[in-house]
């Protein structure tokens, strides 16, 4: 197993600022950094490729739609700007060496219209999926789709909806990501959510059911790590936390009080849960 950090809890840009905490999470035991491609006309991937092969980290890519960027709008062209935003997010993947891109890829982040999706939407959808995912298998780069809650998102809310949508799409190269902080709103059942769509799910984010530190909050931490081992999920593990650190990121993920002590204090102590979780289900095994 792998574990992993998402940067979104201490920037939705990296740079060289960031550099002494890509370090210290590096010297903490991270394998993995899983880094925002937000800003798409900036060309400095390639340089944080390397300050992460220095420092021994893997990493894969997050981004995500604005409405205006919308791959199930009505608008062609609003579509069309949702695919060539996320051909972009694909070509600096390739330029820092993340072979997956995560994040709902399929639909715009707080874009409602007001009703239960529509068979165009789904149909648009799974259009524009296609089109990033051709595009994603020429350059070697795999994709996860997340799909969020219902006060977050409306065409896509639970993992069975996304292994079905994922089999429409029919590409080799497109999984499911499951997040425990959306299943906890969403899924009647965690457990069964997970087996019974085990071979669509591709990531995994490891989020506290109020978005603070792991292992401290009412996910169902010891089912959900047993039904993991139980059908063999062995790629990522990657911490999903959010703080009031970024001002921009607080009105999206809707954080309004401190929800732990430091960004270096929740990554330590996610980062010993997980071991300690994961080392518990080998040593069963």
């Amino acid at each position: 197993m792998k574990y992993g950090m998402n940067l979104q809890m201490m920037t939705t840009f990296v740079t060289e600022e960031h550099r002494p905490t890509l370090e210290l999470l590096a010297q903490m035991g991270y394998d993995v950094v899983e880094v925002p491609i937000y800003r798409l006309e900036e060309d400095h991937y390639t340089e944080v490729g390397e300050w992460l092969d220095e420092l021994g980290l893997e990493r894969t890519g997050v981004t995500a739609h604005g409405a205006e960027a919308n791959p199930i709008d009505p608008d062609p062209d609003v579509r069309a700007k949702g695919v060539a935003n996320t051909k972009r997010a694909i070509d600096w993947c390739v330029a820092m060496g993340a072979p997956k891109l995560v994040g709902p890829l399929f639909s715009a982040f707080g874009a409602f219209s007001g009703s239960q999706p529509t068979q165009e939407e789904q149909q648009r959808a799974v259009e524009a999926v296609q089109e990033m995912a051709a595009y994603a298998e020429q350059h070697g780069v795999e994709l996860s789709l997340e799909y969020l809650n219902r006060f977050e998102m409306y065409l896509l809310n639970t993992t069975g909806d996304t292994a079905r949508f994922v089999r429409d799409v029919g590409a080799p190269n497109v999984g499911v990501l499951y997040d425990t902080f959306h299943a906890n709103i969403e899924e009647k059942d965690s457990v069964a959510a997970i087996r019974d769509n085990a071979e669509w799910i591709n990531h995994v984010h490891i989020s506290e059911n109020d978005r603070s530190t792991p292992g401290s909050g009412q996910v169902r931490w010891d089912e959900t790590f047993d039904v993991l081992a139980e059908v063999g999920y062995d790629d990522m593990l990657v911490v999903e936390a959010f703080g009031l650190g970024l001002p921009e990121l607080i009105p999206v993920v809707k954080i309004w009080r401190r929800m732990f002590e430091s960004e270096e204090q929740l990554s330590r102590d996610a980062l010993a849960f997980m071991r300690r979780e994961w080392v518990k289900r080998e040593e069963a095994a």
